[in-house]
């Protein structure tokens, strides 16, 4: 893709343009998702081999957000609070999965975002990790 086609930033991000970014991941929309990232975006995924797995680029970015959007498909998602300060903010979301003995799991999670006028520069996401706090966590 050359400069011209890029998404330019204009503006600043506003909370409703954000919830938009949402309804598009929500939707597993990744052209609309990636209307919204700059030309030299970063997505921190909250899934990977190491803390999580780090895409850099719009073609990287792109194909994190598909790998994401399909490790996910099967579970339904829930928006949540989302606030700006800046050029930095953050929001909240929720995935429910229902196991094969039909017990509903909720994973919650955050993201929190750096913006480039109103577009996104970095999607940086957490995610709450089920286990027993009682234990010692596994080892690598």
């Amino acid at each position: 893709m050359d400069a011209s086609a890029r998404p330019q930033a204009a503006g600043v991000m506003t909370v409703g343009r954000l919830a938009d970014f949402g309804a598009a991941w929500r939707a597993g929309d990744v052209d609309r998702l990636m209307s919204f990232m700059t030309g030299d975006c970063e997505f921190r995924a909250s899934v990977g081999t190491g803390p999580g797995t780090v895409f850099r680029g719009r073609d990287e970015v792109r194909r994190g957000f598909e790998l994401m959007l399909a490790y996910d498909e099967g579970a339904e998602a829930h928006g949540g609070l989302a606030f700006i300060a800046g050029d930095r903010g953050a929001s909240q979301g929720a995935y429910s999965h229902t196991a094969a003995d039909g017990t509903v799991i909720e994973v919650q999670g955050c993201d929190v975002y750096e913006f480039a006028g109103d577009l996104i520069r970095v999607k940086d996401a957490y995610r709450k990790v089920h286990g027993d706090i009682t234990q010692p966590a596994p080892g690598p």
